[in-house]
């Protein structure tokens, strides 16, 4: 069976931003992935889990968990419950060393499977932190509710997609310029 179309507004972010790009505004109205039926397997296939974790609902109640405790640390840095919600799912998971014909390498271990994609979004959350903590961003436009990670040379993004919240924040200053009193 193909995977159905993606909905999502803003796809390709790190896995961590990308969980909690399953909510969006559209039409004024908050929109859900995880709230249709094939959601759940849209968010794995468009992460390449899909044939890592089943899409059953266990695994999207720990999804959901990860979901809402990613969003407290992103959108309130240092926040101790956050952080202690955060912990609560990476406690469930943990990185074994390996070595291989191919040299070292390190594997995901988890003390449940169904933890597994909320474990790796957490996770990938820490590698974020360590890469480049001042580049996860939320949208500046007020209406938006996504995240990005800046990639642009300069660090300087501001919106999700020039081409929609960027255009209309755009819009917006230059009616109020022409239509000021």
């Amino acid at each position: 069976m193909p995977t159905p179309t993606d909905p999502r507004p803003l796809t390709g972010e790190p896995l961590s931003l990308d969980l909690l790009n399953t909510r969006w505004m559209q039409d004024g109205a908050r929109q859900d992935l995880f709230d249709l039926p094939e959601g759940l397997h849209i968010w794995l296939a468009a992460n390449a889990l899909d044939g890592r974790f089943a899409a059953d609902g266990t695994t999207l109640r720990h999804l959901l968990t990860a979901r809402d405790a990613l969003r407290a640390v992103v959108d309130t840095p240092g926040d101790a419950a956050g952080i202690a919600r955060v912990d609560a799912v990476l406690a469930h998971g943990r990185i074994r060393a390996t070595l291989s014909a191919e040299g070292p390498g390190e594997s995901a271990e988890f003390d449940d499977p169904s933890w597994g994609p909320a474990w790796t979004a957490a996770r990938d959350y820490l590698d974020l932190l360590s890469t480049a903590p001042d580049r996860i961003r939320k949208c500046a436009h007020d209406a938006c509710i996504l995240h990005f990670f800046d990639t642009s040379r300069n660090g300087t993004r501001r919106w999700c997609s020039m081409a929609a919240c960027g255009n209309r924040a755009k819009a917006s200053r230059h009616y109020a310029r022409t239509h000021g009193s």
